[in-house]
Formats: C-alpha cells, sequence, structure tokens
C-alpha cells in the first residue's frame, strides 16, 4: 500500500493545528486545560470594564493638570498590557517557583519600601512613592502579594517542621512592614498588611485566645493611629461630622450616585467627574455610578465576590497548607482593597486613598493587582495540587 501523500508545501499539518488545545502536552495546552476558567474570565471582564472607566474619567483628570486629552488613557493603555502580561507568566508558576518569586521579591520589595521615606518626594504630606525614569513606583502595592505569599511560606513550614519558628518570623515581618508603612505614613496601607497576617494565622490554626488577643491589639492600634497621626484623627472626625472639616470629594462621589440612579445617565455623559480630582483613581466607582447606574456598580460587587469566593473554595480543595495559607492571604488583600475603595465612595468608611483593583487608574496598582491575580491563578491550577511543592 503506497503511503499518504505528503502535504504540499506551506500546509499546516494536523499537529500543528491542535497544538494550543487542551491537554496536547505543549506549555499553552496544559496552561489552559488546568487554569480556572471562570476567574480568569472574571478578571478579564474587570480589566474590559476598568478600560472602559479610565476613557470616562481620565480626559476630565488630564485637563485639571493641563495635559494632552488623553494623557491618562494612554498610560493605562500602557499598564494594562504590562498587567495582563504579569498574570500570565506568573500564572504559569508551579506552587515553589510562587514561593520563590514571593521570597525574592518582597526582599527587594522590602528594602525599596525603606528608602522610600529617605528619597521619595513628599506628597500630600506622605511619602510614598519612589522616582524612577519615566515613572514612580509606589512599593507599598508590590509588597502586599509578595508579603503574603512569604508569611505563607513560613507559617506552612513552622507547622511542618518544629525546628522552624514560622509564627515568630512572621509576627517580626509584618511589624518591620508595619513600621517602614508608618514612616511614610500610610495607616491604611498598614491595616491591609495586618488583616492579611491575622487571616493566615488563623486559617493555620491559631487558638482562639490568641484571634481574641489580635482583635484587642488591633483595636487599640486604631485608636493608637486616631491620637498619633492628625490625618487619621481628621478623616475620622469628618466621617462622623462631616460639618467639622472639607468633605468635598466625598459629598461629589455621593452626588454622582445620585444623579446615576439606575441606569446611569449613560457614557461619556457624566458631569461630576470633571470637578472630581480623584475621579481616575480613588473615586473610580463613583464615575462608574454615574455614567451607568446601579447596575455596572452591582455588577463589579458581584465579580469581585466571585473572584474571592472561587478562589477561597479552589484553594480549600487542597491538602498543601502552603497554597491554602497563600491564596487565603492573596484574596483577603484584594477582598480588602475593593471593600475601601468602594466604602469610601460610598461614605461607609471614612475616606482612604486606595486604588480598585484592575479599574482604578494606576502604573503600581495593577503591578501590585497583576501579581496577586497572578499568584492566585498559579496556585489555583488543578496541576498546583499535585506538582511544585517543596
Amino acid at each position: 500500500m503506497a503511503p499518504p501523500p505528503a502535504p504540499a508545501a506551506g500546509a499546516v499539518g494536523p499537529a500543528r493545528r491542535v497544538r494550543f488545545r487542551a491537554g496536547d502536552g505543549s506549555v499553552m495546552g496544559r496552561w489552559w486545560s488546568s487554569i480556572d476558567h471562570l476567574m480568569l474570565a472574571t478578571v478579564t471582564l474587570l480589566v474590559i470594564i476598568g478600560i472602559v472607566l479610565i476613557l470616562a474619567a481620565g480626559p476630565p483628570a488630564a485637563g485639571r493638570i493641563d495635559a494632552e486629552t488623553f494623557h491618562f488613557v494612554r498610560r493605562q493603555m500602557m499598564f494594562v498590557p504590562l498587567g495582563l502580561a504579569i498574570i500570565f507568566a506568573v500564572s504559569l508558576l508551579s506552587p515553589r517557583g510562587v514561593r520563590r518569586l514571593g521570597v525574592v521579591g518582597f526582599g527587594i520589595t522590602l528594602g525599596l519600601l525603606a528608602l522610600t521615606p529617605l528619597i521619595g518626594p513628599e506628597i500630600n504630606g506622605a511619602t510614598r512613592w519612589l522616582p524612577l525614569p519615566g515613572f514612580t513606583l509606589q512599593p507599598s502595592e508590590v509588597l502586599k502579594p509578595l508579603f503574603a505569599v512569604t508569611v505563607a511560606w513560613m507559617l506552612a513550614a513552622g507547622t511542618q517542621a518544629e525546628e522552624v519558628p514560622g509564627t515568630l518570623v512572621t509576627i517580626v515581618l509584618t511589624a518591620a512592614v508595619a513600621a517602614l508603612l508608618l514612616a511614610q505614613p500610610d495607616v491604611g496601607m498598614t491595616l491591609v498588611v495586618a488583616a492579611i497576617w491575622c487571616a493566615q494565622v488563623f486559617m493555620a490554626g491559631l487558638s482562639l485566645v490568641w484571634v481574641v488577643l489580635i482583635g484587642i491589639l488591633g483595636l487599640g492600634a486604631l485608636v493608637g493611629a486616631y491620637f498619633l497621626f492628625p490625618h487619621v484623627a481628621s478623616r475620622i472626625d469628618r466621617f462622623l461630622d462631616p460639618d467639622s472639616g472639607d468633605t468635598y470629594q466625598v459629598v461629589q462621589s455621593m452626588k454622582a450616585f445620585t444623579e446615576g440612579g439606575l441606569f446611569g445617565r449613560g457614557p461619556g455623559e457624566g458631569r461630576v467627574k470633571e470637578y472630581l480630582p480623584d475621579a481616575h483613581t480613588d473615586f473610580i466607582f463613583a464615575v462608574a455610578g454615574e455614567e451607568f447606574g446601579l447596575w455596572l456598580c452591582l455588577l463589579v460587587v458581584a465579580l469581585f465576590a466571585l473572584l474571592i469566593l472561587r478562589a477561597l473554595i479552589r484553594a480549600m480543595g487542597t491538602r498543601d497548607l502552603f497554597v491554602m495559607l497563600a491564596v487565603g492571604g492573596l484574596s483577603v488583600q484584594l477582598a480588602m482593597q475593593a471593600v475601601i475603595n468602594m466604602a469610601s465612595s460610598l461614605h461607609l468608611m471614612p475616606t482612604k486613598g486606595m486604588t480598585l483593583p484592575f479599574l482604578s487608574y494606576g502604573g503600581s496598582s495593577m503591578v501590585g493587582v497583576a501579581l496577586a491575580t497572578g499568584m492566585i491563578l498559579a496556585l489555583t491550577r488543578r496541576r498546583a495540587r499535585t506538582e511544585g511543592r517543596p
């Protein structure tokens, strides 16, 4: 019997046509067949919503600083591909690779965080940014996910080997990060880092007595922050009594939600963004409320809830303690950041300069959120439960 004819020159053979199919053995095939598609779709939708909102809020923000109309839009269009590339690259890692990235990255960003109060410019009474060629970096945004992974590794190691003082090491690391953040000062970010640590030690099996003691210490820290940091006291006072100080941004934010109603004024038709200074960053949620209405705000809330709950469910299904603690800490980080931003915009808590993940403008925020998301996707991949363990 004659052999089958060879394919014509330039033709694509069957093997090449199925190269990226799930389960075909290629890198892309293994990635696609093992990744959590629901979380990936949720993140993609949040990024798309963020692009639409920056297109709406970016031009007025550029006009307030006499920049080119699409200044912030163009810059965000550079940050978004960078963030997506980070998500994809990090999601390819094994749990061991995520651990190594977290520990090494944490050491680097901790050093940058220590340099920030020394050489960073003072903006609005705080030194939180490092000037780099072409942009400014906020190290604390990148440090958060790396901190969560490092703490998860130490707690898991301490549980598996009695000679490793995992919990004690995490206490020292948390105290060091908190001290550096308070030196900026950044009380809000300090609370987020403390919440990540508390959630992880609780999941690691800390006794109820310690949980209560930590809660008492947390309340004491909040009271201390009120008396030690004037800007914290001012924000709390203005939240409790709006007549005690300037509440311009919160008032305008609430006006945006009111005028947006159920279905919004329409894309590009919002007016509050024209005189709301931080409409493209801290108050991007208000832009969503005015232009698209309550339905989009509820959709954003639902997407964040879906992402966090899905991640936690996948993490609880693994026997790898490091994976469970890391995903738990990363999920708490994203959840707290989203809740603080949206609650501040709705005047449900004192204002805090914190971006909304995937939606707000900002390169440092995009890199930090992308790192956290990529790590979650990597650790919740189906192969990540059996491969790459320490």
